[in-house]
């Protein structure tokens, strides 16, 4: 007789079909149930490769309708086989041998084995590179003729080195005296907490405000630690943190970089975010050649290089005080100890008091220059400090148009449209730190060696 086929697929029908059966099905019951079983693993294959064509041609249904169509279909094998096998189909159902029975589905723990029953568990490290082990020369068994000239051994390059240092030496925590009064600088206790009031009267408490000794370092990738170069010391202002403003908004160690000056940074955290321009341990004599000794030694570490300590240890500095930097600023040239190897200050917008101590320092060393750039809020101050140099006899120059030499004395006033607040990004210029740094390293008597370019960013 002849038998259609009727199979569901996608939304539609797809309707061919199938070549007579023997009319005797009845005499054989074992062929019956073998014919009847491969026509049915004869259907679901046909079916699987449509599904596969379905998925490969991005058409395929979502998981539902597939479910739904996948059932639809074995129904249909089923009523195919019990109009050409009743007997088989009554044995199937009697024996329990249906399409869930045949080809269960799979179980998680199937799929996702744990790792004892053999899932292979692997950590990062696994897929790192392996570094090939170099075999000895005198192990070498033959050698490989070179296509290429062989050119000697050059360092990697690297990128800029920003990082953050505890360090002994750095100007917090502090638990001597304020020499300003002789009395110890933290002088309020409340139970087993110390804090320091201010001149402003306010309370800034030892574990919030004074405890904080880390050093933002900055190594440029373009630092040749063999050529000439300098250590900039920064001091911040009041109300400042390290990340948040020396890095992120004053751009410090990018305006080093930016100036292809042969330089590095050490930024040490002072009063953290409060408005207090205490110096904390720089307060102390020879407490600036403490602090560049100790940084001298990590900066070696940073650069990978401990054969620099010394390189380091007697590089020539110079001090960038802003804002509230210039108490730290003053008393670092006045009993910090290593004045001698202070090549340059420069004061932005800072002359808020100890003119006497830069005076004397200016006056004491005339092969060294002195910035000091001023708005409105310092030009009282700034003034009088030009009137007390040039009592003196220096020389004091007003504006930063030529070129900075050993001796410079320049004082800049800025405009009403400068702020205070934006000091270290615009004074006279913009990027006030790296005009510095680029005018130094173009002048041989300085001893700065600028070994990038400056656009070269």
């Amino acid at each position: 007789m002849d038998v259609t086929w009727i199979v569901t697929w996608g939304h539609g029908w797809m309707v061919g079909a199938v070549p007579k059966l023997r009319a005797d099905i009845r005499a054989d019951r074992t062929l019956s149930d073998a014919r009847g079983r491969a026509l049915r693993i004869g259907l679901i294959s046909a079916l699987v490769p449509l599904s596969l064509t379905l998925v490969q041609c991005g058409k395929a249904p979502d998981p539902a309708a597939l479910a739904a169509n996948s059932q639809a279909n074995v129904q249909v094998v089923n009523q195919v086989v019990a109009k050409t096998n009743p007997q088989a189909a009554k044995q199937q159902v009697a024996s329990g041998d249906t399409f869930e029975d045949r080809f269960p589905a799979p179980q998680f723990r199937e799929r996702f084995p744990s790792a004892s029953e053999g899932f292979l568990q692997r950590q990062m490290s696994d897929f790192s590179p392996k570094r090939a082990v170099q075999q000895q020369p005198e192990q070498a068994p033959y050698k490989v003729a070179s296509l290429a000239p062989q050119v000697p051994y050059q360092r990697p390059p690297r990128e800029d080195l920003t990082t953050l240092v505890s360090m002994k030496s750095s100007a917090f925590p502090y638990f001597g005296n304020n020499p300003a009064s002789e009395a110890p600088f933290l002088n309020i206790a409340k139970g087993d907490r110390r804090g320091h009031r201010s001149y402003s009267g306010r309370v800034y408490w030892q574990d919030e405000t004074y405890s904080d000794s880390r050093v933002l370092m900055h190594v440029p990738e373009h630092f040749d630690v063999r050529k000439p170069g300098v250590i900039v010391v920064f001091f911040h202002g009041n109300g400042a943190t390290l990340e948040r403003d020396v890095r992120d908004r004053q751009l410090v160690p990018q305006q080093i970089t930016d100036s292809g000056a042969n330089a590095v940074l050490l930024a040490p955290q002072m009063a953290v975010d409060a408005a207090d321009s205490s110096a904390g341990k720089f307060w102390q004599p020879g407490g600036f050649k403490r602090f560049l000794e100790e940084s001298a030694n990590h900066l070696a570490r940073v650069t990978g290089d401990p054969n620099s300590v010394r390189a380091f240890a007697n590089m020539p500095i110079v001090i960038v005080g802003y804002s509230g930097g210039f108490l730290p600023t003053a008393w670092s040239l006045e009993v910090g100890g290593i004045s001698d190897r202070v090549r340059g200050v420069v004061l932005l917008d800072a002359v808020y008091g100890e003119m006497d101590k830069f005076a004397s320092w200016i006056e004491s060393h005339r092969s060294s220059f002195f910035v000091s750039s001023y708005t409105r809020y310092t030009a009282r101050r700034d003034r009088e400090l030009m009137s007390t140099l040039r009592q003196k006899g220096i020389s004091v120059s007003e504006d930063m148009d030529g070129p900075l030499r050993p001796g410079s004395v320049v004082f800049v006033e800025t405009g009403d449209g400068i702020t205070h607040r934006d000091y270290v990004n615009r004074a006279w210029t913009q990027y006030p730190l790296k005009d510095v740094l680029v005018k130094m390293s173009a002048t041989p008597a300085l001893a700065l060696t600028r070994v990038a370019a400056a656009s070269s960013r």
